[in-house]
């Protein structure tokens, strides 16, 4: 359905997409992955007719997309990152603008649209106006208004970020399903649990195809051993095994680390006894297959040790900051840096923030869950002086929200969704303007400038135009805006939506070096391996706190059932055939597989064996695992939807 001949793409001396050779069947979800500014939008750009290739050819449905552009383009669907949806237009009127677009027949428009706002869960929804939508539901109703003219090929750029797990998950099942039905469909995303849910994956890095392979292949030809490594203080147990020999590299997981050992490595037990002799008696080793995160951490490693990072291309930061302590204000006398009460805000009849309360302790790491439209970014809003409360108080850094608003503002940082970075000034005009904002004196700010710099592995892009950074360069320069005036307490909102791995795990190694200087972190995420970093989390619900505790002790709300892990030859129809089997709570798309919730996995495993055995469906994998975070909040999530009228 897809073929590319050295496929290159070169904007002036930049080699975005280079030489690139790829073939994708008929039926097939392949996902496109890599570091931000790897050339995968570039790619999917030049597939759809929008940008011609500077040399190669490339075919979608047999057709030349060069000589054939109007052909190719009656034939695909294409779901850029930013939707392409009309705020002001209710969710029907969306549908019929692009169904007039597409020139569809009124008699074959009102059955394709009611098939699909059924298929969307949609159906109540669509008087809404798209701008008054949760981030989940735009972003299926983007997908039905793509899916109108019935294309062969769809074209998916990043079409999950900023969107909630319930959201990820509901959208994958609709995937499924229009692969079933016999679309084609190439994907690019951040989500490397979502790269796991494809046929195969290419990875991209620097405009190269580095490998293209399946997932489970990709994964058995990694060179090194990998460890699960369970310790009390993971950070200090990271610094000392990576001083060890034969330590390829130690990645944080979760609440885990992920350690990769070369094959001619000294011996695990020397390890534990290595740890031991540091007082790290209680440090575990476990073997496992490595995720696709995992492999595509090497991978990327691996191609920048061979080469690749060429082509002028700044090296990203070494994570290391400066001790350099934060100005501490008016902390209250027993540590407290934020304090709500009763908070809220209502706009009209509508309560987005519903009467909540909590603290966050001086130099702690706060998240913030919650689907897409919980209230999240409300209440940041609100504690940041950025947006009046309609009830409730709230004090941050010892400033009232409501009355000392303005001079709150000059002792926060606040990093938003969008980053608030200026994309004409250049990186080095961003840093003076917020130097000058925050009111940085001026003997401090060249100093201050070169630690943002270093910081954010910019000191050679300085001269750099904002906008052509990729996302994940711009995240730190963001960050580093935001802490120009040492704030005591930073409030981040979505931080890492949309940036790849590897810059998502190198920002949250600076996160906490700013809580180890003192520094209070209240965050936002999307991300549920991000959780497992906070020290303790609160999950909102319409504009409610459902759930407040740590990592650990949210989880333990799930023992009252059993989880099992199960990898078979056609999730899709293992989920509707499992929906239905007595003794099985709920089923869900994880990673490459389900995960499926029931009763006693005991009695539950030989009936989920046999259910699946009378549809045909191949086990690979079937057995009981500890809940992860994201299990966590998709099962308090639904729970309050079942309660809800």
């Amino acid at each position: 359905m897809i073929q590319t001949v050295n496929l290159t793409r070169c904007f002036g001396d930049l080699t975005a997409v280079d030489h690139l050779t790829l073939e994708i069947q008929h039926g097939e979800i392949f996902g496109l992955v890599g570091p931000d500014g790897a050339g995968k939008t570039t790619t999917l750009r030049m597939l759809c007719g929008l940008l011609d290739p500077t040399e190669g050819r490339a075919t979608v449905a047999g057709y030349d997309v060069l000589r054939d552009a109007e052909a190719v383009k009656d034939r695909i669907g294409y779901m850029a990152q930013r939707f392409g949806l009309y705020v002001d237009l209710t969710v029907e009127e969306n549908m019929v603008f692009y169904a007039d677009l597409f020139g569809i027949s009124d008699a074959e428009r009102d059955g394709l649209m009611s098939q699909l706002l059924k298929m969307t869960r949609l159906e109540p929804f669509r008087n809404r106006a798209a701008g008054k939508l949760s981030g989940g539901m735009k972003q299926k109703l983007a997908l039905m208004c793509t899916l109108l003219h019935h294309p062969q090929i769809l074209f998916l750029d990043e079409p999950t970020n900023g969107v909630d797990p319930v959201s990820r998950r509901d959208f994958w099942a609709i995937l499924y399903q229009l692969v079933k039905d016999g679309m084609t469909v190439l994907i690019t995303t951040a989500y490397l649990d979502e790269a796991e849910r494809c046929n195969r994956v290419g990875l991209l890095h620097q405009g190269r195809l580095v490998r293209c392979d399946p997932p489970e292949t990709l994964k058995t030809r990694l060179e090194e051993v990998c460890y699960q490594v369970q310790a009390p203080d993971r950070r200090a147990v990271r610094e000392l095994l990576e001083r060890s020999p034969g330590v390829v590299s130690v990645e944080p997981a979760g609440a885990t680390l992920h350690l990769f050992l070369s094959p001619s490595a000294t011996s695990v037990e020397a390890l534990q006894k290595a740890c031991a002799a540091e007082g790290f008696a209680s440090v575990s080793f476990i073997p496992i297959v490595p995720s696709l995160e995992d492999v595509f951490i090497a991978l990327i490693r691996k191609a920048g040790v061979d080469g690749l990072e060429g082509q002028g291309r700044s090296r990203p930061p070494d994570g290391t900051l400066s001790r350099e302590s934060p100005r501490l204000y008016k902390m209250t006398e027993n540590g407290v840096a934020v304090e709500v009460k009763d908070l809220v805000k209502r706009f009209g009849d509508f309560y987005a923030v519903d009467h909540i309360s909590f603290e966050v302790s001086r130099g702690e790491i706060f998240g913030f869950l919650g689907p897409n439209g919980a209230g999240k970014s409300t209440t940041i809003r609100m504690l940041c002086g950025l947006l009046s409360p309609t009830g409730g108080q709230a004090t941050v850094g010892g400033f009232d929200i409501a009355t000392q608003a303005e001079t709150l503002r000059s002792h926060i940082g606040y990093m938003s969704q969008k980053f608030s970075l200026y994309d004409d000034l250049s990186v080095e005009e961003n840093i003076d303007f917020f130097s000058g904002i925050y009111r940085v004196p001026r003997e401090q700010r060249r100093e201050r400038k070169e630690y943002v710099l270093r910081m954010a592995g910019l000191q050679d892009r300085r001269s750099s135009m904002t906008r052509i950074l990729p996302g994940g360069w711009k995240q730190r320069l963001a960050l580093g805006c935001a802490i120009l005036h040492q704030p005591p307490i930073l409030f981040l909102d979505e931080p890492t939506s949309g940036v790849d791995p590897i810059a998502r795990r190198g920002f949250w190694s600076l996160i906490y070096q700013l809580s180890d200087a003192g520094h209070t972190i209240f965050v936002s995420t999307h991300y549920m391996d991000e959780a497992e970093y906070c020290h303790r989390l609160a999950l909102m619900y319409r504009g409610k706190i459902i759930a407040l505790g740590t990592p650990p002790a949210l989880k333990k709300q799930l023992q009252s059932h059993a989880l099992m892990n199960l990898d078979s030859s056609d999730p899709l129809e293992s989920m509707k055939t499992l929906e239905k089997q007595e003794g099985v709570l709920d089923v869900a798309v994880f990673g490459g597989g389900l995960h499926v919730t029931v009763q006693d996995p005991e009695t539950a495993g030989p009936h989920i064996r046999q259910a699946l055995a009378g549809r045909g469906i191949r086990i690979r994998r079937l057995e009981s695992i500890q809940p992860s975070m994201e299990d966590v909040f998709v099962a308090v999530i639904e729970e309050e939807e079942r309660k809800s009228p």
